[in-house]
């Protein structure tokens, strides 16, 4: 999995920087603010998933979210990346996984 850097949203704005989806998935950092922006130009759905390593009441286990991703040129999505639920004890950081990765890009944002 690669690791994504998190840029931020100044007061003179942003011009973030797209990266390519990982076969092997991605991790970025989690945190209140922060989202990546999904931009699927293939020729199909895709789907992003978020694993959610937390549990409530310690044993019980909370499902994954899954997003699906519409193709085309006006069809972005913005995910919220919540701390609280994705990110991963092991290491901090939150890790994602594409259905498909052939032209999908994204770009990891902190408002």
């Amino acid at each position: 999995m690669a690791t994504r850097a998190t840029e931020s949203v100044d007061n003179d704005g942003l011009v973030a920087t797209y990266n390519a989806a990982s076969a092997g998935g991605d991790k970025i950092t989690p945190g209140d603010g922060t989202f990546i922006h999904v931009k699927n130009r293939s020729a199909s759905p895709i789907t992003v998933t978020l694993v959610t390593p937390a549990t409530l009441d310690g044993t019980l286990a909370i499902g994954d979210r899954a997003v699906s991703v519409t193709n085309g040129e006006a069809n972005d999505q913005l995910i919220a990346v919540p701390d609280t639920l994705y990110r991963n004890p092991t290491d901090g950081l939150a890790d994602i996984t594409w259905s498909a990765t052939a032209t999908v890009t994204f770009a990891v944002v902190r408002a």
